[in-house]
């Protein structure tokens, strides 16, 4: 049999070989480690590993006092993260303190065969920093990046044998570089990247108390969901209930008086 139809196979028998609704991993090690950058620690990731798919989320506090990276997560061990409000030290606004980190292992097991090229990923940010949610969703290996305009990348991609920070990252600024990426996605199974949430929110006010949820999917190619799994930024004190904007407050006491009125002439 060719190598694309076990793909195939496995990607349409995902959802019964390994079993369904797996329970998330609160504080847990990515599957192979940290593989972007130099010095990164594995641990406090949300990883919800189903289907043999892989996915981890977490916060990081991307700048600490003198401006420095470091390894701090500040998990609440129940896939929630806590940073103060505020532009990060030494940086400029809107550069928050936070950033938050991904990782997809399309293979974890060792099992399945699958790339990166064979499923597709669905990222979820939400950008109202109240309780209520407004997702900005894309799909963060497929998609074309904002930053180049093109179908190319600068992720960490690896395997299950790739060491602590080796990932290989495609040259995005090369005349090649999409067809580098595509090829890339077909010979690697993880990838992972670090993103200050300013990059890809619509607007972002770093010194505003907030709640933001992030959420990571992945799904086979009908289209059914594998793996996902979610964080919750708490920024400062937190989001806060939304208040109706005046007009709505004045449609919502004629709604309450009318249907006072009523009760009264029936009653």
């Amino acid at each position: 049999m060719k190598k694309t139809a076990i793909k195939t196979l496995a990607a349409a028998t995902l959802l019964t070989a390994a079993g369904a609704n797996a329970a998330i991993i609160y504080d847990g090690n990515v599957t192979p480690d940290v593989i972007f950058g130099g010095g990164n620690a594995n641990g406090s990731y949300t990883i919800d590993r189903d289907n043999g798919v892989e996915l981890g989320l977490r916060g990081k506090l991307r700048h600490n006092g003198s401006g420095a990276p470091e390894n701090t997560f500040n998990s609440n061990g129940d896939g929630t993260y806590s940073f103060d409000a505020g532009v990060a030290p030494t940086q400029s606004f809107p550069t928050a303190v936070w950033s938050f980190e991904w990782s997809i292992n399309t293979d974890y097991t060792g099992n399945n065969q699958l790339k990166l090229a064979d499923l597709s990923f669905v990222l979820g940010l939400d950008t109202n920093p109240s309780l209520s949610t407004a997702f900005t969703t894309f799909d963060p290996i497929h998609a074309n990046n904002p930053g180049s305009g093109n179908v190319c990348w600068d992720h960490s991609l690896g395997d299950n044998a790739t060491a602590n920070g080796a990932g290989v990252e495609t040259n995005c600024g090369l005349a090649t570089a999409v067809a580098d990426y595509a090829t890339n996605l077909t010979d690697y199974h993880v990838a992972q990247n670090s993103w200050k949430p300013h990059w890809f929110f619509p607007v972002f006010d770093p010194t505003v108390d907030g709640t933001y949820n992030i959420f990571l999917a992945a799904m086979n190619t009908a289209g059914q969901e594998l793996a996902r799994t979610e964080i919750q930024i708490i920024v400062g004190q937190g989001g806060s209930a939304e208040v109706p904007e005046p007009a709505t407050l004045l449609l919502m006491l004629g709604g309450l008086l009318g249907l006072s009125r009523r009760f009264a002439k029936n009653g």
